[in-house]
């Protein structure tokens, strides 16, 4: 960051903008929680592909299945950063097909952990936002940085679904409108 400054100097230039961050991050909070509901519609999109004989695929031995990649998503959500983001430690228990099988059964434990998981940063005030929780790992961190990590965790396992459906030559919808070959026609 700015190593050629004095230690004193560098901390209270954190301190600032840690104070930036949390007197923008509560107003933002909406947007946030907007921006998290058309990241799952991607996602879910991303599942709604997914062959239903191909739910418990994996590419390799070992490697997880599209549903444990999807569950594990749902799960982590549910039980990961939304319960250490609140400041409670982790509950996460795993993401086998107990918690639903099949298809229809992984969307409807996907929908269902994002409903009581919304309802949770729903029910957070704007001081909840800006409070430290703590990692898995114990560690403290802020909640809305938690649930920034937990879109980047989320967008990771879309990304080994849509690589899953490549090489089961599955079509799958591109993330935004446009798949590569039409950007760089409409692109000067």
């Amino acid at each position: 960051m700015n190593e050629h400054l004095p230690k004193e100097q560098r901390t209270q230039q954190q301190r600032t903008n840690e104070q930036r961050a949390k007197e923008s991050w509560a107003t933002d909070r909406d947007d946030f929680l907007h921006h998290f509901e058309q990241v799952r519609e991607r996602t879910m999109r991303v599942v709604s592909a997914i062959p239903e004989d191909k739910v418990e695929w994996t590419c390799r031995p070992g490697e997880w299945t599209f549903g444990d990649l999807a569950r594990h998503i749902a799960a982590t959500e549910r039980y990961v950063f939304a319960e250490c983001a609140f400041g409670r430690p982790s509950r996460y228990k795993g993401c086998g097909r107990e918690l639903g099988e099949g298809r229809n059964g992984v969307i409807a434990f996907m929908e269902r952990m994002h409903a009581e998981s919304m309802e949770i940063f729903r029910g957070m005030t704007d001081e909840d936002w800006v409070k430290k929780g703590t990692s898995p790992e114990g560690k403290p961190v802020t909640a809305w940085r938690m649930l920034r990590a937990m879109l980047e965790h989320e967008a990771h396992h879309r990304g080994q679904m849509y690589v899953y459906l490549g090489i089961l030559g599955v079509a799958a919808h591109p993330l935004y409108t446009l798949n590569e070959p039409q950007l760089r026609r409409l692109s000067v």
